[in-house]
């Protein structure tokens, strides 16, 4: 189990005390609490969770996992998922490098460690030499550290120290060669980006405070209090502001975000080298653009007249709009990302929903097509416009992540690092089906399971999605994925509307008003399923986080026989009041608000906390959230909980996991993963009926 704080109630005496009332949750107080918006009463009885750090919320977090641990106690076959799990997830991995100097940089954790290291190889073949290790940092390794930027000649780094998974990081400055940190330090805050002028001396930064994003430069061995403003007066807290010098040191670009997957972008550069002033290249398009800097050009992405994305120039000595230029123009697909790399543009793009990755040269003519593996993602890619070095990461539910580095010159791939995990990679198949949902629209799932399945024998199923924030969900390795398959399970990922699979009309057709698109896409991929044969709903499982808490806590709370278990973790689900709450002003284009009386009618309408009704038979559901999320608000998950756990008459069990020390972001120990995916895939193979120690079919009791 994982972390929790200390409970009010022993646990083996709570346990008792279940087991005598049958596993009753603990009872939560009742408050008619009810308050009309836009003249309609909204109930809400368990607004008193929301204070996190009242002695009663503390004494009420304290026995629910109390209860969650006597409940999962009684689960069968934890040991041999938390053994599986083990060998899964305790491998040697590492992100992408990036070159300076002739050194890379990258963050690399082995099978014994719980948490990634800073390391560095002088050269690409020489050996890791460990920069940062966070492990001393804390007993329970819950502070961990994260590669903020490295120098150009690879002499500085900035790195930032987190506390459990918060959001907020310190920024710190690391001397390579001496081995040392530097005294300069940024305070517990957001940082949205970090770049080190060429002679080292200084850093522009973006950090978001109450009264919104701001850059500033900071002077080595300055006081960070005094660090100069370079751009964000007056923006409110409802904007993102990234900034990044160009590689020469020359350009700062600025790109202003409207909101998370923001309908509007403005793009701003400053020639810091000449100290000239700010120039606006865009700020009255409604319409998203992604820009990087690439000798004395700028490029953008964007959906501005092409919804599935093209690619700009635009000169920096010259960007007026009419002399903008296009190079790669839409196409059939969606692109979905760039980097400017040898003097190309190696473009990521997906074509109905599979990867493509494709180098272009300057002037938009295709130079190669980079063949991938098989139905999978590229992760990531990094590189410089000086170097034809790209690195990318491709990975498929089935195939671990690969780091590729290409060489741009002559289209040679090798591999850079392969993770080893003891998974049979020919046992399994990927394969993309198509679901039609309520409105007809065509929507993709993509199926794993083990090869030579039979058709038409229901199988224990775990279906999850996202849809929302234009973020694409293509193949990735997932241990719970690997796991679930091998035990003779189908694990299925839906491609739904409010997501960037087909591009910014896809998105635009999950969001605001059109939200409920997203989960009758998710919902129309479970009926799917069960007409199929594939599964029925007694063995139908789905799994969501963030967002996708939010689309699972509405597909459950809409149709509640069509599932048989749910895990639900770091949630939104009181869509009345989300917005009011840490940063979830940034998601007010996504979702919209209900300060907005049309808006509002809409959050209310599929709002999961307010769905639920007295005696409905729910399907099992476990909520994953905890103290150092600071980004969803867990009072979602507390709030839910009490709720369901008053509502439900199906007698099945609603359970809260709740972590005093783990959040939303990144820097959870790797024991702790393990932990925390033993129960939740233990809670999901226990409610849907499926052995957790033996794959489905095996010989054996």
């Amino acid at each position: 189990m994982t972390t929790r704080s200390r409970a009010l109630v022993p646990v083996a005496a709570l346990a008792s005390l279940a087991a005598a009332a049958d596993l009753a949750p603990p009872r939560t107080r009742v408050d008619e609490v009810v308050e009309t918006l836009h003249g309609v009463a909204v109930r809400d009885p368990y607004r008193w969770l929301e204070d996190q750090d009242s002695p009663e919320t503390r004494a009420w977090i304290d026995a629910q996992n109390a209860y969650t641990e006597a409940v999962l106690g009684a689960a069968p076959g934890r040991e041999e998922v938390r053994r599986r799990l083990s060998e899964l997830m305790r491998i040697d991995v590492a992100d992408l490098p990036q070159e300076r100097g002739g050194r890379y940089f990258f963050t690399r954790r082995a099978a014994d460690q719980d948490l990634p290291v800073i390391a560095m190889r002088r050269g690409r073949s020489g050996p890791d030499e460990v920069l940062v290790d966070p492990h001393p940092w804390s007993p329970d390794r819950t502070r961990s550290a994260a590669l903020l930027a490295v120098s150009e000649d690879g002499r500085l780094l900035a790195y930032g120290v987190r506390e459990g998974g918060e959001d907020e990081v310190e920024v710190r400055v690391f001397d390579v060669d001496g081995r040392r940190d530097l005294p300069d330090r940024l305070p517990r805050a957001r940082y949205w980006a970090l770049s080190f002028t060429p002679d080292r001396a200084a850093f522009y930064y973006t950090r978001f405070g109450p009264e919104g994003p701001r850059v500033r430069r900071h002077r080595l061995g300055d006081d960070p209090a005094g660090d100069p403003l370079v751009f964000g007066e007056g923006l409110g807290p409802e904007k993102i502001v990234q900034s990044s010098l160009s590689e020469d040191g020359r350009w700062l670009l600025i790109e202003v975000s409207h909101g998370s997957a923001a309908r509007q972008t403005e793009v701003y550069v400053k020639d810091v080298g000449k100290d000239g002033p700010l120039v606006t290249v865009v700020a009255d398009v409604e319409a998203r653009f992604d820009a990087a800097i690439a000798g004395s050009r700028l490029y953008l992405r964007t959906e501005w007249q092409a919804p599935n994305g093209r690619i700009l120039a635009v000169d920096l000595e010259d960007p007026a709009r009419e002399r903008w230029r296009e190079v790669v123009p839409a196409g059939p697909g969606v692109i979905t990302g760039f980097l400017p790399a040898g003097g190309r543009l190696v473009v990521r793009s997906l074509e109905d929903v599979v990867a493509r990755l494709r180098v272009h040269g300057t002037d938009g003519r295709l130079v190669r097509e980079v063949p991938l593996p098989t139905l999978g993602t590229v992760a990531g890619m990094k590189g410089r416009f000086a170097s034809d070095e790209v690195f990318f990461s491709f990975e498929s539910f089935h195939v671990p992540p690969t780091i590729h580095r290409l060489d741009l010159s002559t289209g040679a791939s090798s591999v850079w690092f392969r993770t080893a995990v003891p998974v049979d990679e020919a046992a399994f198949e990927v394969r993309q089906a198509s679901v039609t949902s309520k409105d007809g629209t065509r929507v993709p799932v993509f199926l794993l399971h083990r090869k030579g399945l039979e058709a038409g024998s229901p199988r224990a199923t775990l279906l999850t999605g996202y849809g929302g924030f234009r973020i694409t969900r293509t193949p990735t390795f997932s241990a719970r994925a690997a796991l679930w398959a091998e035990r003779g399970g189908v694990y299925a990922l839906a491609s739904l509307r409010g997501g960037g699979e087909y591009g910014e009309e896809w998105h635009r057709a999950g969001m605001l008003d059109r939200k409920q698109n997203t989960f009758d896409d998710f919902v129309a991929a479970a009926e799917w399923l069960v007409a199929s044969g594939t599964t029925r709903p007694d063995r139908l499982a789905i799994f969501g986080g963030s967002n996708g808490g939010l689309l699972v806590g509405a597909a459950f709370t809409q149709r509640p026989e069509l599932f048989g278990a749910v895990v639900c973790a770091v949630p939104l689900l009181d869509m009345v009041r989300y917005h009011r709450f840490l940063v979830a002003r940034f998601w007010i284009p996504e979702y919209g608000s209900a300060e907005d009386p049309d808006q509002f009618r809409t959050l209310f309408a599929y709002s999961p906390y307010h769905r639920v009704v007295d005696g409905t038979r729910y399907p099992a559901v476990l909520l994953v959230s905890g103290d150092s999320d600071t980004r969803v608000a867990p009072l979602h998950a507390r709030k839910m909980a009490a709720r369901l756990q008053a509502a439900s008459a199906s007698g099945r069990p609603v359970l809260l996991h709740y972590d005093t020390k783990a959040g939303h972001s990144s820097g959870k120990p790797v024991s702790r993963q393990i932990d925390d995916t033993t129960d939740e895939l233990v809670f999901l193979l226990w409610q849907v009926g499926q052995p957790p120690g033996r794959p489905e079919g095996a010989a054996g009791p």
